[in-house]
């Protein structure tokens, strides 16, 4: 799965789904039969891994082959009205349309201007434009920059990987560590946002 890339671990397309259960049941026949050479699972699943990457590429080279593939997003509701005949098509119930809304945080069909069922099978759901929550751009406001937040000592080991990123040394983690009365060995977790602020916690003693 890790060669596979990340993506496989996330919203599965159904090729994708297929060649996972393949090969779940690939490996568990030498481990349930003691009788067959664990090389009779290894070799079609490694098989498989070459006919998943083929099509990968084949993916992302050609859109075509990515429709036939992975599917095209169908809409469902739009500009404010279910499209009975999309529901139909992806046999998807008026509950059913409800239940997904629901987990988009989503209670009212009248709330709802475009809902997109996605290729994975999740559905997208764009309110419409008096029932979105406000953001800061509605009444002109600039937030300040907040910028991710680093791990600079993780279980009192020094990430020193992060530190190079931000242009510090050892002595500068030491420096603000201190603040805290502790080392930065003896530190739980030591992070840094993007505001400069610093979070420390000792670990506990025993």
């Amino acid at each position: 799965m890790r060669l596979m890339g990340k993506r496989e671990i996330g919203q599965l397309q159904p090729f994708e789904l297929a060649i996972s259960i393949m090969i779940a049941d690939l490996a568990s026949i030498p481990m349930t039969d003691t009788g067959v050479p664990i090389s009779n699972g290894i070799i079609p699943i490694l098989g498989l891994l070459v006919m998943h990457l083929v099509i990968s590429v084949v993916n992302l080279k050609s859109i075509k082959a990515r429709e036939i593939i992975c599917g095209k997003p169908r809409i469902l509701i739009y500009r404010g009205r279910i499209d009975e005949k999309a529901l139909k098509k992806e046999r998807f119930t008026i509950n059913e349309l409800e239940e997904r809304l629901r987990g988009n945080n989503v209670v009212n069909l009248g709330d709802v201007e475009y809902a997109i069922l996605e290729t994975s099978g999740n559905i997208t759901v764009i309110q419409k434009p008096e029932k979105r929550n406000t953001i800061p751009e509605d009444f002109n406001i600039v937030p300040d920059y907040e910028g991710i937040s680093y791990d600079l000592v993780v279980d009192g080991k020094i990430m020193d990987e992060n530190l190079k990123k931000l242009g510090k040394n050892y002595q500068w983690l030491k420096k603000q560590v201190e603040k805290f009365n502790i080392r930065p060995e003896e530190a739980l977790v030591v992070t840094i946002d993007g505001k400069g602020q610093i979070f420390c916690q000792e670990k506990e003693k025993g």
